[in-house]
């Protein structure tokens, strides 16, 4: 049974950092692409960053870009998200995703597995 665990999430002010983890098992995680989603209230869910299966390709939404930094661990099946520069527009629920695709896409269709998401709550 596939398993994504996010975590890491919280209530951080404008200006400030926080670094999300997702904990994967029941899949062989080296051979997923990864990615980022993040859900604000009454808005649809979205792509934040995707990685490639080694880690070597990244790709950001742009509202992200500059700010956030995704990684993996494939040794300890962990993905994280640095985001640094929070404002309020970052609070949402992000959502940790495995795509069994060989490319990082941006839409949610392609991701089969996702985590249980964490809040992430940025006062201004």
């Amino acid at each position: 049974q596939v398993q994504l665990v996010d975590s890491g999430g919280g209530l951080v002010q404008a200006g400030g950092s926080l670094r999300l983890s997702c904990a994967a098992s029941g899949l062989s995680f080296s051979s997923h692409i990864m990615g980022w989603f993040r859900q604000a209230p009454g808005k649809e869910r979205e792509f934040v960053a995707g990685i490639s299966w080694r880690g070597i390709s990244v790709l950001y939404a742009d509202s992200v870009k500059g700010r956030f930094t995704i990684s993996r661990d494939n040794g300890k099946a962990l993905l994280y998200l640095q985001m640094n520069r929070l404002n309020p527009e970052d609070t949402a629920v992000y959502y940790c995703a495995a795509s069994r695709s060989n490319v990082i896409y941006n839409t949610l269709r392609m991701y089969n597995y996702w985590g249980q998401g964490t809040q992430v709550t940025v006062s201004s």
